[in-house]
């Protein structure tokens, strides 16, 4: 899969960088030992975070700053990885869906890093563009029905779109059934170091959780 960086997006955020994990892999409904990472992380951050201090997160704030660049409200539409750490804080259980939409969960909380997760089977076309979201351009949102997604950064495939830092499309979600994913890190804060790392982790997650080898890495900027 090809990804593309728009010039809308090279004008709010001259620094960003992507990266995206391909990889074959094996779901399942419920992984108890990954759920024992999941609250042990969610433990730290009781102790060390509030709802206040985890917009300081460099890929939150970062998040946060782009959506106001592109005419979007960062609190009414929150980036996921805020959301899921931010429900953490207020003492709130995270939705437990499968094994790979908890694990790209954790790979998001883990970094602050907002993480679309994608079943690539259901891409139509072999190239994703990152832009921004047009008013009236239609977008269901994973759970959530029709969202406004105008001035929300977003990936589309050849016929729409797929995924913005708030929510996946329902067009394109894993599912029980997914064997073949695409994970995309949004790097908001150019740290490519961090998002480098923050691929390794869900590598090292896809081997421990999904029978998978990890699968390949791709930057894109």
């Amino acid at each position: 899969m090809k990804i593309i960086v728009s010039d809308e997006i090279e004008a709010v955020c001259p620094d960003f960088v992507g990266a995206a994990v391909e990889a074959d892999v094996v779901n399942s409904p419920h992984c108890e030992e990954l759920w024992r990472e999941i609250d042990a992380l969610g433990e730290r951050y009781r102790a060390e975070l509030t709802t206040e201090t985890l917009k300081t997160l460099s890929g939150i704030e970062a998040t946060r700053r782009v959506y106001r660049a592109c005419g979007k409200d960062p609190s009414r539409y929150r980036p996921a990885a805020e959301a899921l750490i931010r429900r953490i804080l207020q003492g709130k259980p995270l939705y437990r869906i499968d094994t790979l939409v908890d694990l790209v969960n954790l790979a998001s909380i883990a970094y602050g890093y907002s993480i679309g997760g994608f079943d690539a089977d259901k891409f139509v076309g072999d190239t994703l563009t990152l832009g921004v979201g047009k008013e009236g351009e239609p977008y269901e949102g994973i759970g959530r029905g029709q969202i406004n997604i105008a001035g929300l950064p977003i990936y589309r495939d050849a016929i729409g779109g797929v995924g913005t830092p708030t929510s996946d499309h329902e067009r394109t979600k894993m599912t029980a059934s997914t064997s073949h994913v695409l994970i995309i890190i949004n790097g908001y804060d150019g740290d490519r170091n961090r998002v480098a790392e923050n691929a390794e982790y869900v590598r090292t997650l896809f081997r421990k959780y999904a029978g998978s080898d990890g699968g390949e890495v791709i930057f894109f900027e």
